[in-house]
């Protein structure tokens, strides 16, 4: 039975008619033209720029993901939430160097700083971790949201998983392919002030359908509060082992996040999202000027806060409510005999909480603000790998084609990464969550890009073989561990012989293994450059932080007021404070 109401339905339509009436109007002003379609003519303002890159990364790992590891582990994640310095980074010491090179893409830039063979490969990391993370498990959210809210909804045999899933794809898809970046950054400053506006709803119902902040800490106990604490179940030894066994696990916050993974390993893969993937960095290459880019990062790093309390704690409440038997058929749909959150249902408490408190209407835009928030994610990586195969495969190969051809070759490629994420959606069905899925496959494939760009910026010895050869190792490094995963992950009842190499390759925690890539990378990278020849001028100039001019110094200067580092200087007082909240 449909948890929507008459009136939900008609708030859901007249919020998708203004965002479509938006985007109609943006696509008509929008020429055909390659830096129009995939960098939205380079004039975006500071406040789209925050909101599109807020938008683009709130989507399905926090919105199903993130909420159910809230009910199931506590704040435990909140310390990927937390890297909002990150963005701090990106718009002070990063995007001086991307906005001066006057780049369409990430592999782009390597080429200026190293090869062209870099950016090839890059291009190809790249849209294979877009197919492994962002495009499936997209699509993948959208019919958990889709099969919660409308659960009797069947077209053709498929049921209502599956109908959301296609439904996603099909309208975002279009959307995407018709405007490009302008379309997507603008419906998404929109979409950003209503999916906040609608989860600080969630949390404010759910906290009085449980009583208040106080007897939510009474009900899932401070244990859930608290970043740093190990949460050891009984009859486990906590040790230091790197390897997970049946009777003995590492100290931890829970059973896949150690927390020298978390304190090492999480921070090289925000600063990989956060400053040199394209998926976020796009927005900042479309911004008008440097001024525009680095407030735009500023203002996401203070969006960046919010999830900790719109989404991980509607987790918690959700547990709560519960295991409370507050709302009891909150129970029979999420625990176990025990009392525990079952790990498969987990994915599904966001969208039961709206379903659950919210009355008639303000659910309606909690719901809009959800599909919306799933389809800006969505179109922001499609318009990303549209980029990618575009300007940085087919145009390579294709120097003289026209820009029409090369924004037709783009919405062809977009189509082609729908179909291979549909194809990939069983693995994540088989995963341990939704959020674990994506923290681990991304901490296989980020550490050597952190290194090829983040070295190479601060170092202009390192050369263009030195980074081929870290991309290539670190990648390989990355495949091995998502191959031996995948059998375990797809077959049920499936495991490797205890105690034989595959084992032990499987069972390392994957921020274990991430940091093991980072080490190796970095090495190899150092190795073989220092090994071979230095780098020559034209490939340092202006792109590595030895190289940079005093007037392009004085330029970068003068692109900054006062108020930029005191807003900069309160978000990372804002993250203290949290950290000091969430840990006693």
């Amino acid at each position: 039975m449909s948890v929507l109401t008459t009136l939900d339905w008609i708030v859901i339509l007249l919020y998708f008619l203004i965002i479509l009436g938006i985007a109609w109007r943006v696509i008509r002003q929008s020429s055909e033209t390659s830096n129009d379609y995939f960098l939205a003519g380079r004039n975006l303002g500071w406040f789209v720029v925050g909101a599109s890159i807020f938008a683009s990364n709130i989507g399905s790992e926090h919105l199903v993901g993130l909420a159910g590891s809230g009910a199931t582990d506590g704040v435990a994640l909140a310390h990927y939430e937390l890297h909002a310095w990150c963005l701090l980074v990106l718009g002070w010491l990063l995007a001086p160097f991307y906005i001066r090179s006057n780049v369409f893409t990430m592999p782009e830039f390597l080429e200026k700083r190293f090869s062209e063979t870099s950016r090839w490969i890059l291009s190809i990391i790249s849209l294979v971790a877009y197919v492994l993370t962002k495009v499936a498990v997209g699509i993948f959210a959208g019919g958990i949201v889709f099969g919660v809210l409308l659960p009797e909804v069947s077209l053709f045999g498929l049921n209502s998983f599956w109908v959301g899933s296609i439904l996603m794809i099909v309208l975002t898809g279009v959307y995407t392919m018709l405007g490009g970046l302008r379309a997507v950054a603008y419906t998404e400053a929109i979409q950003t002030v209503i999916l906040v506006f609608g989860a600080i709803l969630v949390t404010i119902y759910g906290l009085d359908a449980l009583g208040g902040w106080g007897e939510l800490k009474r009900i899932a106990g401070s244990e859930m509060f608290n970043l740093w604490k190990p949460m050891v179940p009984a009859g486990y030894e906590a040790t230091w082992a790197p390897v997970k066994t049946d009777t003995e696990m590492a100290w931890y916050f829970n059973s896949n996040y150690p927390w020298l993974g978390m304190l090492f390993c999480a921070p090289i893969v925000g600063m990989w999202y956060w400053c040199t993937d394209q998926y976020i960095v796009q927005r900042i290459l479309g911004a008008e000027n440097l001024t525009q880019a680095r407030r735009g990062t500023i203002a996401a790093a203070f969006f960046k806060l919010l999830p900790v309390f719109i989404f991980i704690i509607p987790g918690i409440i959700t547990f709560a409510l519960a295991s409370s038997g507050k709302i009891p058929s909150l129970g029979e749909a999420l625990l176990d005999s025990d009392g525990h959150i079952i790990n498969a249902n987990a994915q599904q408490v966001f969208p039961l909480l709206v379903s659950k408190v919210l009355p008639s209407g303000i659910r309606g835009i909690v719901v809009a603000g959800l599909l919306a928030a799933l389809m800006s994610s969505l179109a922001g990586v499609f318009n990303a790998c549209s980029t990618l195969f575009t300007m940085d495969l087919y145009s390579k190969f294709n120097p003289n084609v026209s820009e029409k051809q090369l924004v037709r070759v783009g919405r062809i490629a977009t189509a082609v990464m729908v179909v291979i994420g549909l194809l990939w959606i069983p693995v994540i069905q088989g995963s341990r969550g939704l959020y674990d899925y994506l923290q681990s496959v991304q901490g296989y494939l980020a550490p050597p890009i952190f290194v090829v760009f983040f070295f190479g910026i601060f170092n202009k010895r390192l050369n263009a073989k030195g980074a081929i050869a870290a991309l290539l190792v670190g990648f390989a490094l990355g495949l091995f561990r998502l191959a031996i995963d995948t059998p375990v992950t797809l077959t049920e009842g499936f495991s490797y012989e205890h105690g034989s190499f595959f084992w032990i390759i499987n069972n390392i925690f994957f921020q274990y293994y991430s940091l093991l890539i980072f080490i190796i990378s970095g090495l190899v990278m150092i190795g073989v450059s220092y090994a071979s020849e230095a780098p020559p001028a034209e490939k340092v100039e202006n792109l590595t932080m030895g190289s940079v001019t005093p007037e392009q110094k004085a330029a970068v200067k003068a692109s900054y007021t006062r108020m930029d580092v005191i807003a900069s200087i309160v978000v990372v007082g804002l993250i203290l404070m949290a950290y000091i909240y969430f840990s006693g």
